[in-house]
């Protein structure tokens, strides 16, 4: 996945690994990525995390993502150590999760053009 910073087009843009998880919201970004697209925290969000405590993160943004011939434009939370791809991000490229590979893919269903349901 291709990461940039919209406001700041003289910064390049950075193919990075991300992880994706369905059982996640947001997109989170480690604070060194944070820092290399020079992002502004907007806001800060509490989020709970997996063994149920609650932690206070900054919310930062606007990040543009690329995947394939996919577009998008996400908030970030700046917590943990590796980029993680949530829900929200992946159905607005609409992309999917092949179970068995683990892999992202674009939408077979939608292959040419990202489609999305607004009613």
């Amino acid at each position: 996945m291709t990461l940039r910073n919209p406001r700041r087009p003289e910064l390049e843009p950075v193919e990075i690994s991300v992880l994706a998880d369905t059982g996640a919201v947001h997109l989170c970004i480690p604070w060194h990525v944070q820092i290399q697209f020079q992002l502004e925290e907007i806001d800060k969000k509490e989020v709970t995390l997996a063994d149920g405590s609650k932690q206070l993160v900054p919310y930062v943004g606007p990040i543009e993502l690329r995947y394939k011939n996919r577009i998008g434009f996400a908030g970030a939370l700046v917590m943990g150590d590796q980029p993680l791809l949530g829900e929200i991000p992946m159905e607005d490229m609409d992309l999917v999760v092949v179970p068995t590979t683990r892999e992202v893919m674009v939408n077979p269903e939608s292959p040419n053009i990202a489609s999305s349901i607004a009613k």
